[in-house]
């Protein structure tokens, strides 16, 4: 058994040394100067990841925080609208629930597990239902199942059959990972958090949010507060926060978003690709499945069928001996399932070790 577990499991990631040592920087207050600047960086550098030139909003929370400040901030209270919520797994079918916890009307898009939410699914809901939507939500990247859904298709047929209807997306386990074009596609709440594809301890999110879902912000009366977008642009603006900020995580944030412009945003999506690939490969070759529908597998995780039935128990317990960590299937697909998450830093030489191991486990 070694000290130190390599994370392969899709949040929190394995982080770098250098990432942890930019938290314990000295403290500063966030009304001062010194903040404003590290602020005014970091907004610099997340509109790049984000390929935009909006706001990119950022909370000390996780990405669930930003999935009700969708809610609030962009769906009125008219019943006859609401939001068209597609579920493809348990996150997706998570987020649904939240719209409903906050009093939204919910039509839910639903497909079975391992399936992907397809664009004409999405404009048949959209003409049978009576009125336009306020809005759609999509999870890009279905964690549960590793399903990548189709968000440009899904997008194009979104603005052609209802222009009014606002596009929300959680990207929580593709952004940074995959390239999603936030202006180009005409999306307008893209939102994720700092411990998958970032690379980052658990703790912070961020959200892309247009112009248009801002000025729809701004005719909802109760959006509450802590995850209000109004209020969080009002003090963006001038490079602060309405709350006090995880000043410690904006510092790694403020560390990681240099060294993964460094690396190349286009060179680490093909980094992120060709994992995928990799492990796809070692999955097939090794006599288990792909639990995501063909053509629809994730490039950030691998949710890998467990046609052999071997123990994941047993098989992380091995693994632990060597310094590792795989995840086992998310709720019902415990057992029938396992993930192998192939983000943030990882590299092929990580995986061609993870494999090795695994490969003494099944010879076992």
């Amino acid at each position: 058994m070694t000290d130190h577990i390599k994370l392969f499991i899709p949040g929190p990631v394995e982080v770098r040394p250098e990432i942890l040592k930019a938290q314990t920087v000295p403290m500063i207050g966030h009304r001062g100067k010194p903040f404003e600047a590290l602020y005014s960086r970091i907004q610099e550098k997340l509109r790049q990841v984000f390929f935009t030139s909006r706001r990119v909003l950022v909370s000390t929370s996780s990405g669930t925080g930003l999935w009700e400040g969708a809610a609030r901030n962009c769906v009125s209270d008219d019943p006859t609208r609401g939001v068209l919520a597609t579920v493809c797994g348990d996150f997706s079918a998570r987020w649904a629930d939240v719209f409903e916890m906050n009093g939204k009307a919910v039509t839910r898009l639903t497909v079975k597990q391992g399936c992907a939410i397809k664009p004409e699914m999405v404009r048949q809901a959209i003409l049978e239902h009576p009125t336009p939507f306020d809005a759609i939500a999509i999870v890009h990247n279905e964690t549960s199942t590793g399903v990548m859904n189709p968000l440009p298709e899904i997008a194009a047929v979104v603005k052609e059959l209802s222009p009014d209807t606002l596009i929300l997306v959680d990207a929580v386990s593709s952004l940074a990972g995959v390239k999603i074009d936030f202006d180009g596609l005409g999306l307008d709440v893209l939102l994720t958090s700092s411990q998958k594809c970032f690379g980052l301890p658990p703790g912070l999110a961020f959200a892309a949010v247009s112009d248009r879902a801002m000025a729809r912000a701004k005719t909802i009366k109760n959006r509450g507060y802590y995850f209000d977008f109004v209020e969080l642009e009002k003090f963006l603006l001038k490079n602060n926060t309405p709350a006090t900020p995880a000043i410690s995580l904006l510092f790694a944030l403020d560390k990681q978003l240099d060294d993964m412009l460094a690396e190349g945003l286009e060179a680490r999506f093909a980094r992120h690709a060709r994992m995928a690939a990799m492990t796809r490969a070692w999955v097939l070759s090794r006599g288990f499945g792909l639990f995501a529908e063909t053509g629809y597998e994730s490039l950030t995780v691998t949710c890998a069928a467990n046609t052999r039935q071997a123990d994941i128990g047993a098989m992380n317990k091995y693994l632990a001996t060597q310094g590792m960590h795989i995840s086992d299937g998310y709720g019902s697909l415990k057992g029938a399932t396992f993930r192998i998450a192939h983000m943030a830093d990882l590299t092929e030489a990580d995986l061609s070790d993870l494999f090795a191991a695994m490969d003494r486990f099944l010879a076992l």
